[in-house]
């Protein structure tokens, strides 16, 4: 891209290409967003593979001005050419997975093969991350579904003695495995678990899971905080502001922290067509509000990612909302890594 900053029109569409039709290139840009097409173990509905091409597109809807960040524009944000054959991979895959179910089949092969294809997009990734982290790049990552952040977290775990993750989220996402797939969207937080660099999981909005997930939740307690979403409506119907309830959520994580945002936290209007939708969830600017808390409070966001975003056939309201609140995540990185600056209104 050779446009020059000093030529670029902040009040204008935004250029052709880049996300948020920035004038940057992954050289250039201080934050680098990768793409990854993945939904290869989803268990509901499809969609999700979709989701980073859909933002992309969507993103140049997205005005650049924000009251609190003033020229957040120049922090400089591009992401990487979407890698088509990670997209291929995954749609063969699910060709087989369905075909696997729809047979009743108990042949072990066929969870072998896709445990081991889905472990080779973790080594893809981590290479992808840990490259960007070395060039000094601020980094995220757009699936996707929510199994797809497993090798930046190892990534990031060879840079960082402990940090936190957040997950905002309607499910725990804790199962050992998940029909059989143990790199399931549905146990993306047990693996990062194993890690031990991740010495906090704080988990906000959940409203849906099983048994076997309460339990590791239970025996996780003092490593994993969970704020059930039914909690936080009944301490919001009691009086308690949205405020208050962030301050109490941001005194769990500790110095470094790690976004892991699944769009199905929201409220299913925001994502009516993410993979597996529940009643109830954040509103939009309640996840912003926490976001931003996190960035002024003074800890240090060190990547995110931002998953389970499904364009809808008839209209693409899901990644519009996408691709806004990826804005948002941006910005508030680069404010708590102080490339840029926040002014109170």
């Amino acid at each position: 891209m050779s446009h020059s900053l000093s030529d670029f029109d902040i009040n204008g569409p935004g250029l052709p290409g880049n996300i948020f039709g920035l004038p940057f290139t992954q050289e250039s840009a201080q934050l680098v967003l990768l793409p990854i097409p993945w939904e290869a173990t989803v268990s509901y509905h499809s969609g999700t593979a979709a989701g980073p091409e859909a933002i992309l597109a969507a993103s140049r809807q997205v005005d650049f001005f924000m009251r609190e960040i003033p020229d957040a524009w120049k922090l400089g944000v591009s992401m990487t050419s979407i890698p088509h054959e990670v997209k291929a991979t995954s749609d063969k895959l699910r060709i087989l997975v369905e075909q696997f179910h729809a047979s009743g089949s108990t042949d072990p092969l066929v969870p072998q093969k896709v445990n081991e294809d889905c472990e080779n997009l973790n080594i893809y990734v981590k290479r992808q991350v840990s490259d960007m982290l070395t060039a000094g790049k601020l980094v995220g990552l757009v699936g996707g579904d929510h199994s797809t952040p497993l090798g930046f977290i190892r990534a990031l775990s060879e840079r960082n003695d402990k940090f936190a993750i957040l997950q905002i989220d309607a499910h725990a996402d804790l199962r050992k495995s998940y029909e059989g797939f143990v790199y399931s969207h549905a146990s993306i937080m047990y693996n990062a678990l194993k890690i031990p660099s991740v010495t906090k999981l704080v988990q906000v909005g959940i409203r849906d899971l099983c048994d076997a997930e309460y339990e590791v939740i239970r025996r996780g307690a003092g490593r994993i905080q969970t704020f059930f979403d039914e909690d936080i409506k009944s301490r919001m119907n009691a009086g308690t502001t949205w405020e208050t309830i962030c301050t109490d959520i941001v005194k769990e994580l500790p110095q470094k922290v790690y976004i892991s945002f699944d769009i199905d936290g929201l409220d299913p209007r925001y994502c009516p067509h993410t993979g597996t939708p529940v009643p109830g969830g954040l509103e939009y600017h309640h996840a912003v509000d926490l976001i931003k808390a996190i960035a002024i409070s003074g800890r240090t966001i060190i990547g995110f990612d931002l998953n389970e975003v499904a364009p809808g056939k008839e209209n693409d309201w899901d990644s519009n909302v996408g691709a806004r609140l990826l804005w948002q995540l941006c910005c508030w990185m680069g404010v708590s890594n102080n490339r840029l600056t926040y002014s109170a209104i």
